[in-house]
């Protein structure tokens, strides 16, 4: 489980791209050139040889649900086991193992409908599995598809937004969706097809599907509008100097979780936040440079002065980022 070697990224520009890429995985290269206001010729070639390489993945997760927080205590030398058997589901868009309290945190898509049966019989049923805590997520104020490390300017992220700021018309809107209603089979064909390969193209997306290229295109673009299909670059953030990661539960008196919010997603060092039930309202997945910056962020930050109390947990292990498994474990 341990971090990627990354001496393949050889400087600003490589991680220019990778955020670029985060904000739209499927923006062509010459989109991307243009934001960035590169040659194209270098930003293909830079990109390409990223892709190529592993070290930044394209994928697509089709939405199966409303998001639930799961954390999980487990038996001892158990919590790679536990974490590893959550991060298998392909209901499961991330996965990562911890020192604290919480020997492991996942974040699951589960119909509402179908939450008793996950907290009642499915996590108890995993070996390993001592007790579990079940939060939904109630709103997500900015997750891993939203953040790219404040590496890119506003002019660059809008150049890729459209111009506008909001999410292009091809990109994902992520509007609620609980999973009701099946795919039909050729959403299910176009959908693995883009799990495997986030930027395959249109062409590739028909033939695999079984209809036209037009099809395809217009198929694809209506999943990812309605929210139930999200593709996303994933990456591990030590890519973009960020190697140190830590998870915090924050409580908050309740009229304040909106400043709290703020603050929190201000910071290009927090990559997720959620709102979720329980005695600490928020989630927050972090990646810094350093351990001293981790520590100057939870001391000195100012949103702290409306935060009531924050529990901190180091990520030791990461076995699922956006939908997608870890490397060693997708053979």
């Amino acid at each position: 489980m341990d971090a990627p070697h990354t001496g393949f990224v050889a400087d600003s520009l490589d991680r220019r791209i990778i955020s670029a890429l985060q904000i739209d995985g499927r923006a062509s290269w010459h989109a991307i050139a243009t934001a960035l206001g590169e040659p194209e010729r270098t930003v293909v070639r830079r990109g390409t040889r990223l892709l190529d390489s592993g070290l930044v993945r394209i994928g697509a997760m089709a939405v199966r649900g409303r998001s639930t927080v799961i954390g999980v205590r487990c038996a001892p030398g158990q919590a790679r086991v536990v974490a590893t058997a959550l991060a298998r589901r392909p209901d499961c868009a991330f996965a990562h193992v911890l020192t604290g309290t919480w020997d492991c945190v996942a974040e699951v898509q589960c119909p509402r409908d179908r939450l008793a049966g996950l907290v009642m019989d499915e996590l108890p049923g995993l070996p390993g599995v001592v007790r579990t805590l079940t939060l939904p997520v109630l709103r997500h104020v900015r997750t891993i598809r939203e953040w790219h490390a404040g590496l890119l300017t506003e002019a660059e992220i809008a150049a890729l937004t459209d111009g506008t700021g909001a999410a292009p018309a091809s990109a994902d809107v992520s509007p609620a969706f609980d999973g009701v209603g099946e795919l039909s089979r050729a959403d299910r064909l176009l959908v693995h097809a883009l799990a495997e390969d986030g930027r395959c193209t249109f062409d590739e997306l028909a033939r695999v599907s079984g209809v036209s290229e037009a099809t395809a295109r217009r198929r694809l673009g209506a999943l990812r509008r309605a929210g139930r299909v999200r593709v996303r670059a994933v990456i591990e953030p030590v890519l973009l100097g960020l190697p140190v990661e830590a998870v915090l539960w924050v409580r908050t008196v309740p009229s304040e979780v909106d400043a709290v919010t703020a603050g929190l997603a201000a910071s290009p060092h927090v990559r997720y936040v959620s709102f979720v039930t329980g005695e600490r309202q928020l989630l927050v997945l972090t990646a810094f440079p350093d351990e001293a910056a981790l520590h100057d962020f939870v001391t000195r930050s100012p949103w702290l002065r409306e935060a009531v109390s924050v529990d901190m947990s180091m990520v030791l292990g990461t076995v699922k980022r956006g939908g997608m498994l870890a490397p060693w474990l997708r053979d």
